[in-house]
Formats: structure tokens, C-alpha cells, sequence
């Protein structure tokens, strides 16, 4: 397998990514394979275990902290929103559980596409217009007001749709029940216990050494440009995908939960029961592998992307980090989606 997946490491980049890590672990041990530039005028490869912004893997973070304060009491799966946040107007029948399966109908506050090809934009995150504001901060408040400004997608309950918002307003619960930030309970209750060393919910355009760099390619009046977005305030997804984190954070993470060591066994068994429609729990996505189930979650936005996949006992991970050149075609969308099947066909069987 060690040739294999040093393989499919170039092959990301022979596709267009400019650098790959991927970390693997199982009974031989727990191995890491680069390629591709940490920069793409230099020459060295990316860092080992190096930070990473890992999108709507932060998603799976906010779903354990929810799930945590359910065990310790200071909310209920099946607690009405509206009931602890009343200053918003929501819906009286969308429920925590829905915030974390996607299955509220909230607007997706950064944009929402139909099935039958329109679009409904949300806040800027594409073109110049994001590029010229990529330092801007956005308050969490805002962008659930600004969702709660749009037509749901459906009724509370009767369908599945990723949103964003839905674990914006899951953080806003947190923050409410607690009186204390998101990032506080996430170190308190995730980090701390689990030992991350390189994982962080961040509060400013910052990411710490050492880290790949990201890019982003646009459109300005006519004249195409790349520029380097490894420093970006990513506030205007908050969190819904704006947390950092390295392959072996990911790795301990990600076992950890599957080996019932974050969670109660019945709050994990809630967790992992999926949707139908797309397959994912609460906060995570459950696939069937030649492994057999694998619990996973991926994100990437503007240059920087994650992998995170494990077996259900814990026994095997994979994780990964890219770094690459975005723009808003999504132009590396599917060969990013076609090497990452590659690589879990690799591993998993």
C-alpha cells in the first residue's frame, strides 16, 4: 500500500493541487505521504502535520460539543431553538437535532442551490467582491439574520439540505446555554481532553506556522489574478467550516469518536444514525467501504482542504491536507472528488 498511496499523492498534484499530506494509521503503524509545493514558487514540499483550514470538518467539532452538553445535561437533542434563542424568530418546530442533520430548511446563508439550476445568492465568498473583503469580519448574529431574511428551503423536518447556518445557529446554542464562547467549550470539551495540539476555532485572519499556503485565482476587470489567501478572516462561514487542525489532530479526533471515547454510546449511536437521503448523521457523513461503515467528514474553501475518515471501531484513519488554487469555476472540484475516491478505494477497500 505504501507505494500505492505515495502514488495517488502525486496524482493529486499532477491534477492541479499544488500539495497533499496524507496520514494513514492501521495495524502496520501510522505512515504519512507528501507532494506537490508548500508554496508554489518554492521548492520544499508541504509541511509535515502542518495547519491546515479544514472547512466543514469543524462542522464534526461543533456536533461533539452539542452532544457533549446534551450528556451533561444544559440542552436536549430535541429542544425546540426558538425556545433558547427567542431573539431570532425562528421556526417553533426546527429542533437542535435538525441544526445538526441539515434537516432545519434554514437558507443557507452562503447560497443556496435548486435542483433545477437556480441559485439564490447568500453573502459575498466568491470573485473580487470576496477577495477585496477577505479580511472582513462577520458577526454569527448577522449571518443567521441575514438566513432568517431568506424563504426556507422546506418545513422544519420534511427534507435534507446542507447549510451552513444550521451550525452557526448551533454555535450561537452553545454560546447561549454555557455563557461561554464556542472556542472555549471546544478546548474545554474536545481539545483540551484529546491533547490537539494544532487545533484551534480562531478569531482573526491568522494560521500558525508551520502551514502550506492557500490561493485564489480571479477575475479583475478582464485580467485573471492568483493571489496567496493562506491569511483570510474566515468569519463569514464561522462555524460552519472556519476551525484549524493538522492530519494528526484530525487522526485522534476522529478515532477518539469513533471508539466512544468522546461520547456516551447512546449519543454516538443518535450521531451516527443517518439521514436518508445523503447518508449523514449528526455532524457526520456514514458510507460503506470494503472496510465496511467508515465514518467521514471533509471541507475546503479558498486554497486549504481536509479529509477525515475513519472505521467505525477506530482501527483504521485516514486523513489528509491540501493546499491548492480556488477560484469561483470550482475548477478543481472534480478532480479533487475523483483522487478522493481513489485514495479511499486505497485504503479502505
Amino acid at each position: 500500500m505504501t507505494e500505492q498511496l505515495q502514488s495517488i499523492a502525486q496524482e493529486f498534484v499532477d491534477a492541479g493541487i499544488t500539495g497533499v499530506e496524507i496520514r494513514v494509521r492501521d495495524d502496520q503503524g501510522e505512515r504519512s505521504f507528501r507532494a506537490g509545493l508548500s508554496e508554489r514558487e518554492g521548492s520544499a514540499e508541504p509541511p509535515p502535520n502542518g495547519h491546515v483550514r479544514v472547512g466543514s470538518n469543524t462542522k464534526t467539532f461543533v456536533a461533539v460539543v452539542v452532544l457533549k452538553l446534551v450528556a451533561e445535561g444544559e440542552i436536549g437533542l430535541d429542544d425546540v431553538v426558538a425556545d433558547h434563542l427567542p431573539e431570532y424568530g425562528f421556526d417553533g418546530r426546527i429542533t437542535v437535532r435538525m441544526l445538526l442533520q441539515h434537516t432545519s430548511g434554514l437558507f443557507n446563508h452562503t447560497g443556496e442551490y435548486y435542483d433545477d439550476g437556480t441559485v439564490a445568492p447568500g453573502i459575498p465568498w466568491q470573485g473580487k467582491e470576496w477577495v477585496d473583503h477577505r479580511f472582513d469580519f462577520h458577526r454569527p448574529e448577522d449571518l443567521v439574520r441575514f438566513a432568517l431574511g431568506k424563504p426556507a428551503r422546506f418545513e422544519p423536518g420534511t427534507d435534507w439540505s446542507y447549510a451552513n447556518t444550521n451550525y452557526v445557529v448551533a454555535r450561537l446554542l452553545v454560546e447561549k446555554v454555557t455563557g461561554r464562547s464556542f472556542a472555549d467549550e471546544v478546548q474545554r470539551l474536545v481539545i483540551g481532553p484529546l491533547g490537539l495540539t494544532g487545533t484551534s476555532a480562531p478569531s482573526g485572519p491568522e494560521i500558525p506556522e508551520p502551514h502550506a499556503h492557500a490561493y485564489y485565482r480571479y477575475d479583475d476587470g478582464g485580467v485573471e489574478k492568483t493571489i496567496d489567501v493562506t491569511r483570510v478572516d474566515p468569519s463569514w462561514v464561522s462555524s460552519g467550516g472556519d476551525m484549524i487542525s493538522t492530519t494528526r489532530d484530525l487522526d485522534t479526533f476522529i478515532t477518539a469518536l469513533a471508539r466512544g471515547e468522546l461520547l456516551p454510546a447512546p449519543l454516538l449511536e443518535e450521531m451516527l444514525h443517518v439521514h436518508p437521503k445523503a447518508g449523514y448523521g449528526l455532524g457526520v457523513f456514514v458510507q460503506e467501504t470494503g472496510s465496511g461503515k467508515v465514518i467521514t467528514h471533509n471541507g475546503g474553501a479558498f486554497g486549504h482542504a481536509a479529509l477525515m475518515y475513519t472505521t467505525a471501531d477506530g482501527s483504521k484513519t485516514l486523513t489528509a491536507a491540501l493546499n491548492y488554487v480556488d477560484d469561483a469555476d470550482l475548477s478543481l472540484a472534480g478532480p479533487f472528488q475523483e483522487m478522493t475516491q481513489r485514495l479511499i478505494g486505497a485504503v479502505f477497500g
